[in-house]
């Protein structure tokens, strides 16, 4: 559950991670739609068969697919600022996929807030670190520095 803070309190937060997210199974369901909907139908995602004998033994999710995550699992776990009329996806600065998801693994994000920049219109664009981590393994899937326009 995200936290919600005062614009002005908002500054305090830079540097500190803000939340962490529940764990998130990612299935080999899940898996095949994504892979329905981006058309990469990849074996290494889809074929349990054809992946059981590449390094990683079995199927993984789409590097995409944990990215896309981030809109469920971060959103979570970063501030809320009060009286915010909106928020909007804004890209990312840095996308480094570490470690692949495999099939039936949990995820979850960490999420650290890193800038506040003012624009006009009262709007704050924000950058946070996110790191996707996968249950019981030591490298994170993937890191991210997600920007996020807030409209207040």
């Amino acid at each position: 559950m995200s936290k919600t803070v005062s614009k002005e309190e908002l500054k305090d937060y830079i540097g500190k991670e803000t939340g962490v997210s529940d764990w998130f199974l990612i299935d080999q369901d899940r898996i095949n739609k994504f892979a329905d909907v981006t058309l990469d139908h990849q074996f290494i995602h889809v074929d349990p068969e054809a992946a059981a004998q590449t390094p990683f033994g079995t199927t993984i999710a789409h590097g995409f697919l944990t990215l896309s995550m981030l809109a469920h699992l971060a959103t979570s776990s970063m501030l809320s600022i009060e009286g915010t009329k909106m928020g909007v996806n804004y890209g990312t600065e840095k996308v480094r996929f570490l470690s692949p998801v495999k099939v039936d693994s949990e995820i979850r994000a960490r999420v650290k807030l890193v800038e506040i920049t003012e624009k006009p219109g009262n709007r704050l664009l924000l950058k946070n670190e996110v790191t996707v981590e996968i249950n019981g393994e030591q490298h994170p899937a993937l890191i991210a520095e997600w920007l996020t326009m807030v409209f207040v």
